[in-house]
C-alpha cells in the first residue's frame, strides 16, 4: 500500500496525535487496569491462534517466494509453540512489579524539603523492527506496562502476522477499559513513513529500531528523537586456557546452533593458544558435525579440511545463519582485544575455571552483557526475568542490554515542602 505524500503525512501525523493522547492516559491507569489488559491479550492471543497462524503463512508463502534464507524464515514463523510463548510473555509481564511511581530515592533537606525521585513513563515510543512478529508482543506488552503508547513499524515481510497480533493487544486494552489507541501500528510498508517518524519529535519522545546495519544506520541519520540503539550482534564466546573441555564443547555449540538467527548467537568463537592442542579440534568438530560452516585462521583450518579461510570482514559479520568465525589469541588479553576491534559492544562470554581470568575478562570487555560460563544465547530479556525485551541496547545512554519495563522509564523529582522559599 502506497499514498502519495500528503496522504502520508496526515496518517503519521494523526497516529502520533492519538498516540500522545493514549498516552496522557496510560500514564495514570492503575498497575491492575494494565495487567488485565495484558492477560486478556494473552486470552486473546490463545482464542485467535488459528487467525494468526493464516496470517503468517501468508507471510511465509511470500517470504519464500522473495527467497529468504532459512534463517529469516525461522524468524518469520509462527507456530503453536512460539504462539504460546507470546501468550505466556504477556502473562509473566503483568506478573511484574509495576515500575512506574515507584520511589527510586527520597531524601530530606535541612530546610525541610522532602525530595523524592519517582519512575515516569517515558510517552510515546516510535519502535522499528524488521521480520520477527513476535516482537509486535514483545514491545507492545512492556509499553503497556510501562505505561507508554507505541507506534509501531514492522517490517514488511511479517506485515500480515504482526496485525494480527496487535489486534489481540488492542482487544486487551479495550476490554479493560484503556485506549487502544495506546497501541498502533504504521499501516503502510511505504519506506517514507519511516521517515517521517523519525521527524515527530512533537508526538514520539524514544525511537527504538531492531534490525539490520542499513536500518540501524538509516535511523541514526534521520531521527531527531533521542535513541535506543540495538546495532549488530557480533558476539564472541572465548575458550580460556583454564576452560573444561566438556564444559566448553556444551556452550559453544548451545551458544551458536541453539537458534542461529537471534542476536545473542556466538558468531565468532575465540580458543586459547594454550588450549589450541587440546580444545580446538573438538571444538570445530562438534560444530562441523551440527552442520555449522566454519570459517577459521590459519590454526583452525589445519584442524580440519572443511573449515575454509576467514577473511578479515568475517570478523566483523553478524552471521545470523549456521556460520562461525574461529581464531586463536593470546589469552584474555588477546580476547579482549579482538572483541574491542571488531566486536559491537552486544555480549560476550568467557569459558573458565580460572577465577582471575574470569574477572579480567568480565572487567575488561566493554559490552552490554558478558558472561562467564554461560552461552551467550542468555542475553534475552524474558531469561533476565524481565518477562520479555524491546531490544538489546547496546549504547550507553539511559538504558543498556536487556531493555524491559524499568527500562522504559524515566524519573521526575517530587519536592513537598510546608511553605519554604528561597533566600
Amino acid at each position: 500500500m502506497t499514498h502519495d505524500s500528503a496522504e502520508l503525512l496526515a496518517l503519521m501525523t494523526t497516529l502520533g496525535r492519538e498516540a500522545r493522547a493514549a498516552a496522557r492516559q496510560l500514564a495514570r491507569a492503575g498497575t491492575e487496569a494494565k495487567n488485565q489488559a495484558l492477560r486478556l491479550a494473552a486470552a486473546a492471543l490463545r482464542r485467535d491462534a488459528d487467525s494468526i497462524k493464516a496470517a503468517n503463512a501468508l507471510d511465509m508463502r511470500a517470504g519464500r517466494d522473495k527467497g529468504l534464507s532459512p534463517a529469516l524464515l525461522d524468524r518469520l514463523l509462527l507456530d503453536d509453540a512460539r504462539i504460546e510463548a507470546m501468550a505466556k510473555g504477556l502473562e509473566d509481564i503483568a506478573a511484574l512489579p509495576d515500575p512506574v511511581g515507584q520511589e527510586i530515592a527520597r531524601w530530606q533537606r535541612p530546610n525541610g524539603l522532602d525530595i523524592a525521585r519517582v519512575r515516569v513513563p517515558l510517552g510515546v515510543i516510535g519502535i522499528i523492527y524488521e521480520s520477527r512478529p513476535n516482537v509486535t508482543a514483545d514491545a507492545g506488552a512492556l509499553c503497556l506496562k510501562s505505561g507508554n503508547a507505541a507506534i509501531l513499524r514492522g517490517g514488511s515481510e511479517s506485515l500480515n502476522s504482526s496485525r494480527a497480533i496487535l489486534a489481540c493487544l488492542r482487544q486487551g486494552l479495550a476490554a479493560a477499559g484503556l485506549p487502544d489507541t495506546a497501541l498502533q501500528m504504521v499501516p503502510t510498508t511505504d519506506r517514507a513513513a519511516v521517515g517521517i517518524l523519525l521527524r515527530m519529535n512533537d508526538a514520539v519522545d524514544v525511537i527504538v529500531p531492531r534490525g539490520g546495519r542499513s536500518l540501524i544506520e538509516r535511523v541514526m541519520a534521520e531521527s531527531r528523537i533521542p535513541l535506543f540503539l540495538h546495532l549488530d550482534g557480533i558476539c564472541h564466546t572465548y575458550v580460556d586456557g583454564g576452560a573444561d573441555l566438556a564444559m566448553a564443547r556444551k556452550v559453544v555449540l548451545n551458544a551458536k546452533m541453539r537458534r542461529t538467527g537471534i542476536c545473542g548467537a556466538t558468531e565468532t568463537l575465540l580458543v586459547d593458544r594454550k588450549v589450541a592442542a587440546s580444545h580446538l579440534a573438538p571444538l570445530v568438530e562438534d560444530l562441523l558435525a551440527a552442520g555449522c560452516e566454519v570459517r577459521g585462521d590459519a590454526a583452525s583450518q589445519a584442524v580440519d579440511p572443511r573449515v575454509r579461510p576467514a577473511s578479515d570482514e568475517d570478523w566483523s559479520t553478524e552471521y545470523l545463519d549456521a556460520i562461525l568465525s574461529v581464531k586463536l589469541v593470546d589469552g584474555v588479553e588477546g580476547a579482549i582485544a579482538h572483541i574491542e576491534r571488531y566486536g559491537s559492544h552486544h555480549t560476550e562470554s568467557i569459558i573458565t575455571g580460572d577465577e582471575a581470568a574470569a574477572a579480567a575478562f568480565l572487567a575488561g570487555v566493554d559490552s552490554a552483557i558478558v558472561l562467564h560460563n554461560a552461552s551467550t544465547q542468555f542475553a534475552d530479556g524474558g531469561e533476565f526475568g524481565m518477562g520479555a525485551e524491546i531490544g538489546i541496547s547496546t549504547g550507553k545512554m539511559h538504558a543498556r542490554g536487556p531493555v524491559g519495563v524499568e527500562q522504559l522509564t524515566t524519573f521526575k523529582y517530587v519536592v513537598r515542602g510546608d511553605g519554604q522559599t528561597r533566600a
